[in-house]
C-alpha cells in the first residue's frame, strides 16, 4: 500500500498567488509528497499525493477559485494493474 494515496490535481485561479507561499504552507501543514505549485501570480497549478484531499482542496479555494480538479486514488489503480 501506498505512504500517500490520493493524486490531488487542481488549479487555482486569483490574484497575488505566490508559488513559495503556497509551497510553505504545504510543507508546514500537509503530509504528503510529490509536491508541484507552479504557476504565476494569477494561476498556480497543483499536484499532490495526500491522505487528505479535502484540506488541500479547502485551503486551496480559500486563495481563489479551483477548477480542473482531479483526485486518483493511486492505491486502487495499482491493485487494478496486478489483478
Amino acid at each position: 500500500m501506498l505512504e500517500f494515496r490520493y493524486d490531488t490535481q487542481l488549479l487555482i485561479e486569483g490574484e497575488n498567488l505566490d508559488e513559495d507561499t503556497i509551497t510553505d504552507y504545504f510543507t508546514e501543514n500537509f503530509r504528503g509528497d510529490c509536491l508541484l505549485a507552479v504557476g504565476d501570480d494569477e494561476l498556480i497549478k497543483i499536484h499532490y499525493h495526500t491522505n487528505e484531499p479535502w484540506k488541500v482542496l479547502e485551503y486551496c479555494a480559500s486563495l481563489g477559485e479551483i477548477h480542473d480538479i482531479v483526485i486518483e486514488d493511486m492505491d486502487r489503480q495499482a491493485r487494478g494493474l496486478q489483478g
